[in-house]
Order: structure tokens, then sequence, then C-alpha cells
């Protein structure tokens, strides 16, 4: 009768270790899945993410965007002229130069509206190229070595009693389900900025037309500290995932399994916050609003 009962709580015991091991693999997976992503996401350029929707956004800019802003250029390029011979005693003390002063800001200001689109890659370029030069110097290995941890936990696992394996499944399902939730924050964050960088770049136009004059040309140049802070926001999700890879590669699974699970969570957790927080970082800093 012993012997019988032992079988079945030997049975039960390899039954709950499997669940555990099963919802660990999946934490795991998830963790690692999406940090990975982040990790590449924070250096693509729009053309890059998808060329599809980048295609999409620049015919929008060139045949919607531009005709408006042809429209706002010349409205400020007549009040910038308007502006000019009133500041001037009503023409009388206009000169030669004057008006080829007025003649070259209206060509670069043609020019940058013409241009638009390429100058607004160009920020995501730089910020591109910043993103790869920081991870050459920050370490981006954010994957959990799944076979040796849960090789780990299997040694601590096989020495607990039935009712402590009961709670560990309770855990394990706990964690693993938040796991996922935060991993669905993780790609909405991720997915958000590159959909904020679509909407800045399909209007590019119109802010651009501002530039060159001084009144009007407030619009622009906040528009360009806009851009900046979107370029360098993936900078600083770089920097979180090298942050989060030292708190993940220098976690040991200790004696305390649950204390060790839940760190696990607590990391993730701290980096779907410190991500979300990168945005708002970045526009202070560039004083975009």
């Amino acid at each position: 009768m012993d012997l019988i009962l032992e079988a079945i709580k030997e049975s039960i015991r390899d039954f709950l270790i499997g669940v555990c091991q099963t919802n660990l693999e999946t934490m795991f997976e998830y963790v690692n899945e999406k940090a990975g992503e982040i990790a590449v996401s924070a250096g693509q350029t729009p053309g890059d993410f998808n060329s599809g929707i980048l295609t999409l956004v620049k015919n929008l800019s060139d045949n919607v965007m531009i005709p408006i802003a042809g429209i706002v250029l010349t409205y400020v390029l007549v009040y910038e002229l308007i502006a000019m011979v009133v500041e001037r005693n009503h023409g009388n003390e206009i000169g030669t130069s004057d008006f080829f002063k007025y003649l070259f800001k209206m060509c670069i200001a043609v020019e940058l509206v013409a241009h638009t689109f390429d100058i607004t890659m160009a920020f995501f370029d730089l910020g591109q190229y910043i993103v790869q030069q920081a991870s050459g110097v920050i370490s981006t290995n954010t994957a959990i070595d799944a076979s040796a941890t849960i090789a780990t936990l299997w040694s601590e696992m096989s020495t607990m009693e039935l009712s402590e394996l009961f709670l560990l499944v309770i855990e394990t399902l706990i964690i693993s389900f938040f796991t996922k939730i935060l991993s669905v924050i993780i790609t909405t964050i991720m997915y958000g900025r590159m959909i904020e960088i679509y909407l800045y770049c399909s209007v590019s136009p119109i802010p651009f037309s501002t530039l060159t004059n001084r009144e009007w040309g407030t619009i622009g140049t906040n528009y360009i500290r806009g851009l900046l802070a979107l370029a360098f926001q993936g900078f600083f999700m770089t920097l979180c995932i090298g942050i989060y890879a030292v708190l993940i590669q220098s976690m040991a699974i200790s004696a305390d399994l649950h204390m060790s699970l839940f760190s696990i969570l607590a990391y993730t957790l701290v980096l779907a916050i410190s991500l979300y927080h990168t945005g708002s970082l970045s526009k202070s800093l560039f004083n975009a609003h």
C-alpha cells in the first residue's frame, strides 16, 4: 500500500514539475523574444521597419501635403515681403541687397519643401547611427538562458513537498500570465513609436514651409525638435535594454525560487515602464511639445 501511495505521489510530483517547466519555458520565451525585438527595433529607420508603410506615407506627403505646404509657403513669403517693405519705411529704404536676400530666402524655402522627405529621413538615419554606435558599447544580450535556469529550478523542485509544488505551479501561472501582458505592452510601445514616426513624416512639408519666417518659424523649429526626440528615443530604448541585460545576466537563481521568479517579473515590469517613459524623456531633452 505504501508503495502505491508513493508511486501516486511521485506521479503527481512529476506532473506538477512538468507544469512548472512548461510555464517557465513559455515565460522565458516571451521575455527573450520581446527584449530581442526591441533591441532590433530601436535601431531601425522607418524604411527598415516597414517599407510599405513608408511608401504610403511618402505618397501622401508628396501628393497631399506638398500642395498644402505650397499654399502655406506662398502666404509666408508674401507675409515676409510685406513685413520687409513695412519695416523699411514703406519701401523708401529698401535696397537691391534686400531683394537679393529675399530671393535667396525664397529659394531656400522652396528647396526645403521640395526635399522635405529626404531631410526628414536623414534625422532617423542619424538616430540609427547613434544606436549602432551605442550598441557597440552597451551589452544587448538580453536572453535568459532558459535551459540552464530550468535545470537549476528542476533540481530545486525535485526536493519540494507537494504543497510547495502546488504553490509554485500557481506562481508560475500568475507570473507567466503577467509576463505575456507585459510583452503585449512592450510591443505596443515599440509599434506606437514607429506609428508616431510615420505620422510625423506624413505632414513634414507643412512645418518645413514655415522655417524661413521669423514669426511662423516656431512651427517648423518645434517640428524639428520632435523629429530629433523621436530619433533619439531609439538611443534611450537601447540604453534601457542594456540596463535590463545587465540586470538579467547578473541575476542568479537562488534557493528561494519564489523570489527569483518574481525578480524576473519585476525586471520585465521595470523594462516596460522605462520604455514607456523614453518618449517623454527624449521630448523634454529637446524641449519638444
